[in-house]
C-alpha cells in the first residue's frame, strides 16, 4: 500500500512538554483569524507580521493551517507568513463543489489578494505540492519561490484503473472507518501513540466529501503536465525508497533551478516529527531568496 500512495499525507502533530513560555502552538493559535473570498467560498487563514511579500504555507490532504505551528513560532517576526486553510478544509467555506487542484490553487491566490501581497514563497506539504505547481501555472509573477515538503511533481501512476481502484476504497458513508486505517498504513513504526491517535480526530474533523473530492483531483492526470518550474525551487524529502535516484533526476530534470534536500529517519511529516532540521534548511533556502529579515 505505502508503495502505491507517494503523496501519503499530512497529519497535525502536536508539540508535547515545553518547559517554558510560549509553546509553538500558542503563536499560530493566537494569531487572529481573516477570510478571503474565493467566488462564493470563504477562505480562512492566519497571517503574522507584515510587507507585500510572504511566506506562504499550504497544508495537505486532510488537515489545516495549525500543521505548521513549528515553522510559525521559528519564523515569527523574520518574515511576512501567510497560513492558509485550503478550500473545504479548517475554518474554510466546505460547500459541494469539485475540489480540483485549480480551485484550491484559486483559493491560495484569493487570499494572497485579501492580505494585500505582490509576492509569495509557497510551501506545500504532500498534497499542497500539486497546489503551489497550479498557483505558480496560474500565477507566475505572483511567485517568487517554490518549496515541495515531501510532495511528488509527478503522478504515482497514470493507469486510470489503478487510480480508481484506489479511488474505490473511499465511501462518503464509510470514509471515518476507512481512512484513519488507510492512514495508519502511512505512519512508520515509532510514530508515537498520540501522534496515531491525533490522525484519528484530524480525519474525524475532514468533510468526506471534500476529502474525497480533493483525492480524485490531487489524482487527475490535469496536475501532472509536465511543463517545467522556472521560478526558484527547493524539495525537503524524508529519505525513502520511493523517492528513487530515478525520481530524483527526473525532479532535478523538471525543475532546473531544485535545491534537493533529503532528511533520514523522518517520516511524511518531517517539519513537525523534527522541525529544527526543517526550518533550518527552509531557512538557508529563505534567506537565499532575500525573504527572511
Amino acid at each position: 500500500m505505502r508503495s502505491a500512495v507517494w503523496f501519503a499525507f499530512p497529519f497535525l502533530a502536536l508539540s508535547f512538554d515545553r518547559a517554558l513560555g510560549d509553546t509553538p502552538a500558542d503563536v499560530l493559535d493566537k494569531a487572529p483569524s481573516s477570510f478571503a473570498k474565493s467566488g462564493d467560498q470563504k477562505v480562512h487563514y492566519k497571517s503574522l507580521g507584515d510587507g507585500k511579500t510572504a511566506v506562504v504555507f499550504i497544508h495537505g490532504w486532510c488537515c489545516d493551517h495549525s500543521v505548521w505551528r513549528d515553522q510559525a513560532a521559528a519564523f515569527n517576526g523574520k518574515a511576512r507568513l501567510l497560513f492558509v486553510d485550503l478550500p473545504g478544509y479548517g475554518k474554510s467555506d466546505h460547500p459541494k463543489v469539485e475540489y480540483t487542484m485549480a480551485h484550491l490553487a484559486k483559493g491560495v491566490d484569493a487570499v494572497l489578494q485579501d492580505a494585500n501581497i505582490d509576492q509569495a514563497v509557497l510551501v506545500g506539504h504532500s498534497m499542497g505540492t500539486p497546489v503551489v505547481r497550479e498557483f505558480y501555472r496560474l500565477s507566475p509573477s505572483k511567485t517568487k519561490a517554490l518549496v515541495f515538503v515531501d510532495g511528488a511533481l509527478r503522478p504515482f501512476s497514470k493507469d486510470p484503473a489503478v487510480i480508481e481502484k484506489l479511488m474505490s476504497m473511499f465511501k462518503e458513508e464509510t470514509f471515518k472507518e476507512t481512512a484513519p486505517k488507510f492512514l495508519g498504513n502511512m505512519l512508520g513504526p515509532n510514530t508515537p501513540a498520540p501522534l496515531r491517535e491525533h490522525i484519528e480526530r484530524l480525519v474525524a474533523n475532514t468533510d468526506p466529501y471534500v476529502a474525497i473530492s480533493s483525492m480524485r483531483g490531487m489524482l487527475d492526470e490535469k496536475s501532472w503536465k509536465e511543463d517545467p518550474v522556472k521560478a526558484p525551487s527547493q524539495a525537503l524529502m524524508a529519505k525513502s525508497p520511493y523517492w528513487t535516484a530515478e525520481y530524483k533526476e527526473f525532479a532535478k530534470k523538471l525543475v532546473p533551478d531544485l535545491d534537493y534536500r533529503e532528511f533520514d529517519g523522518m517520516g511524511h511529516f518531517l517539519f513537525m516529527e523534527k522541525p529544527e532540521p526543517v526550518n533550518k534548511a527552509l531557512s538557508e533556502f529563505l534567506t537565499k531568496q532575500g525573504v527572511l529579515k
